[in-house]
């Protein structure tokens, strides 16, 4: 081998090197984002405000911007999945922050569940979150 096809040998390694590094480095994945709830008891109420905030796991930040194309409410703690109430979205009022107003209409255990699409993933974003509702 002469030092002409060494060189391009060395070359096409550290590239091979450098891509190969960038495939198995860890990628965000749907998994690395989930909601919380911001507040694990709500009055009860009829136009009841339930908060989340949309958190990315590695780093413990709010993201913003995700599309929530499905939410639902039942008193499936309660033994009561069939049970369920009106909800509907509301403007947010902080970057990260997902607002809701049901009509929890008895107090017990409630259950909150969301889909989304974060805004640069792939794959959809499913999220149950169980609360109580306060007389």
């Amino acid at each position: 081998m002469n030092f002409y096809n060494a060189k391009h040998a060395a070359t096409a390694a550290m590239i091979g090197l450098a891509l190969g590094g960038g495939i198995s480095k860890a990628w965000a994945g749907i998994d690395d984002y989930e909601f919380q709830l911001v507040q694990n008891a709500i009055q009860k109420s009829d136009a009841a405000i339930v908060a989340v905030r949309l958190v990315d796991k590695r780093s413990g930040n709010v993201v913003p911007d995700a599309v929530i194309f499905a939410q639902r409410v039942d008193m499936a703690p309660d033994g009561m999945e069939m049970m369920t109430a009106p909800i509907e979205p509301l403007p947010s009022t902080e970057p990260g922050i997902y607002r809701f107003k049901a009509n929890l209409m008895m107090p017990g255990g409630w259950r909150l569940s969301l889909g989304a699409k974060v805004q640069g993933e792939t794959g959809s974003l499913e999220n149950k979150l169980e609360f109580k509702a306060t007389p």
